[in-house]
């Protein structure tokens, strides 16, 4: 269940919706979508709809091409100026909760952006989620997209599909280099831009997202379990404590059952 509000970009009126937590773990995710598709997408929907039944406050948006419908992207100032008006605009829906930003494809490229930019909206950013990051474009297998991510100061999570087009979790840590401490890159066998996996695979489509899920909530919950650092120098996260470790296990329970 979501629910809709509004927020301002140079006047223009933009929606996002926020998916309430189930049993709140203390944090919020701000979640852009890919290019080719909104907030109301399936995957987009499903995913925030999973990861607030683990435990995260969910936050999706649309960039104002997606608003009015529009086939080509905004310029990339616009783009990153609209993820900065929802960065304060998620924050406000929770003031206490950690900070998490991302998004699958150009939504998570747009996060990383504004994350390794820095500046007073991204101050209290606790980490980004990024979902199939769109590492080069199809067909040319070079890493175009990833000089700006030398310059995070907050830690990343990356999943990526093996048979992602626009970059492998291969190519992905061949590129990185040094990330933050407490990075990862969470590799979605046999998994293609969607994590989509072949039919005949050990594991049902369902139990792929299931897992991916689970695994944001739990990098998050033990990125969350760090006293707020100095930029640049995160502390080692302590180990999740009881609590929060068995909710976190009944809530994989309630999803794969």
């Amino acid at each position: 269940m979501s629910e809709r509000f509004y927020f301002d970009i140079n006047g223009e009126r933009l929606t996002a919706l926020v998916y309430t937590a189930l049993k709140p773990l203390g944090s919020t995710l701000l979640f852009g979508p890919g290019a080719s598709v909104g907030q109301h997408d399936r995957f987009i929907v499903d995913y925030a709809t999973g990861l607030a039944e683990r435990g995260l406050l969910v936050v999706t948006y649309d960039f104002p091409f997606m608003e009015h419908r529009r086939h080509k992207p905004d310029r990339n100032e616009v783009l990153e100026a609209c993820c900065r008006a929802a960065i304060a605009a998620a924050r406000e829906c929770r003031p206490k909760n950690r900070l998490f930003i991302g998004g699958k494809s150009l939504g998570g490229r747009v996060a990383s952006e504004v994350a390794a930019a820095g500046g007073e909206a991204v101050d209290d950013l606790a980490g980004i989620v990024l979902l199939g990051y769109p590492l080069h474009p199809v067909g040319k297998p070079v890493a175009s997209r990833t000089r700006h991510l030398h310059d995070l100061r907050v830690p990343a999570l990356f999943v990526q599909g093996t048979r992602d087009v626009f970059g492998t979790p291969d190519e992905l840590r061949r590129a990185l280099g040094a990330l933050p401490k407490w990075s990862e890159v969470h590799a979605v066998d046999g998994g293609d831009h969607s994590f989509s996996v072949p039919k005949r695979g050990p594991v049902t489509q369902g139990e792929v997202h299931a897992e991916i899920q689970y695994d944001i909530a739990r990098w998050i919950s033990e990125i969350a379990s760090v006293p707020k650092a100095t930029a640049g120098a995160p502390a080692r996260p302590r180990s999740i404590g009881s609590p929060v470790r068995a909710q976190l296990r009944a809530l994989r329970r309630t999803a794969t059952s």
